[in-house]
């Protein structure tokens, strides 16, 4: 559905040496999933955002988007282009002087659409968002999480296949971030589209993605599904997506940290293969459904580490209880 094949940005400086914004980015995003592309402040993600609505032009490279290239079209080639792709951006910038309805429609006006066609399918998706009755409200009327239901209405309009989030829920509290991510999949399943989500938050990509990739100084240093990537744990990414609380130990016990997924084996079977090894206890645990899998990880002891080759045998146990020892 989309892809990016060594796309490169490079800003010219004025009297200082040139930036790389995107270094060679290798991207592949398969049709009907949501997508995380994750990172910090710097990292390149609104400018990869910006190649891949093709608002700005990389480099060098390619963006595919529902099998076209959209580095190649001219002006008028990617106003058509863009009606396959959906965006909300950080700040939903609704019109202020406009009703809620006339929002959603303003896509469909500036395309030609007549009036009763652009209303009703903007009544149909203020319901599909969860505002039905809000139609004749203004922004100023509307919290931010509904400003953002609205902004995700407006961006469905035209019925793209393609829907790409930038930091949708940044400026959301905690229970308000959950329901537009609720949204989200909610769409995703109902309409068949694919989603990407441009987010720093780790959070975002527990609750709503299906496959994540973790963008760092315009690279991509790692991705897959978000089960595969927590089921490598010696990673930053996997860290940062299921944190474990610290655990304080003496010099006479050894601390292994192994992770799991329902993929391979049940939680019950990992505890009580856990549970049979003699002198392992669980320090920590944690254990999620992400990805549509249930993925686990915990932090055990091992009081007689002193013993000859006990350590060995401990993680070798591990390992065929379909565990991955993460670190010992």
């Amino acid at each position: 559905m989309i892809t990016a094949t060594d796309l490169k940005k490079v800003y010219n400086g004025d009297k200082t040496a040139d930036v790389v914004a995107l270094n060679g980015i290798n991207l592949t995003i398969p049709e009907g999933v949501v997508h995380g592309i994750v990172g910090q402040s710097g990292a390149g993600k609104s400018t990869l955002l910006r190649c891949l609505t093709a608002l700005e032009r990389p480099t060098s490279g390619t963006v595919t988007v529902a099998d076209q290239d959209i580095t190649k079209l001219n002006e008028k080639q990617l106003r058509a282009a863009r009606r396959n792709i959906g965006v909300v951006f950080q700040h939903v910038h609704l019109l202020d002087q406009r009703t809620i309805l006339a929002n959603v429609a303003q896509p469909l006006a500036i395309t030609g659409v007549g009036r009763r066609a652009r209303e009703d399918r903007a009544r149909e998706l203020i319901e599909l968002v969860g505002l039905k009755g809000r139609e004749n409200s203004f922004p100023a009327q509307l919290s931010g999480g509904q400003q953002q239901r609205v902004g995700i209405a407006r961006a469905l309009a035209a019925e793209p296949p393609v829907l790409l989030l930038d930091e949708p829920t940044s400026a959301l509290d905690s229970e308000t971030t959950r329901q537009v991510l609720d949204l989200v999949r909610e769409l995703r399943d109902r309409l068949k589209i694919t989603v990407v989500i441009i987010t720093h938050e780790m959070g975002v990509v527990r609750e709503a993605c299906d496959t994540v990739s973790l963008i760092e100084d315009g690279s991509i240093i790692q991705e897959g599904t978000v089960a595969d990537v927590v089921q490598d744990g010696s990673s930053p990414l996997a860290r940062a997506l299921m944190p474990t609380p610290p655990v304080i130990t003496d010099d006479d016990t050894h601390l292994i940290d192994v992770t799991f997924t329902s993929r391979r084996t049940e939680v019950g079977d990992v505890l009580r293969s856990v549970g049979g090894i003699n002198g392992v206890d669980v320090a920590s645990a944690t254990v999620e459904k992400l990805g549509g899998e249930q993925v686990g990880r915990l932090q055990l002891t091992l009081t007689d580490a002193q013993a000859p080759g006990r350590v060995d045998d401990v993680l070798n146990e591990l390992k065929d209880a379909g565990l991955q020892v993460v670190q010992s």
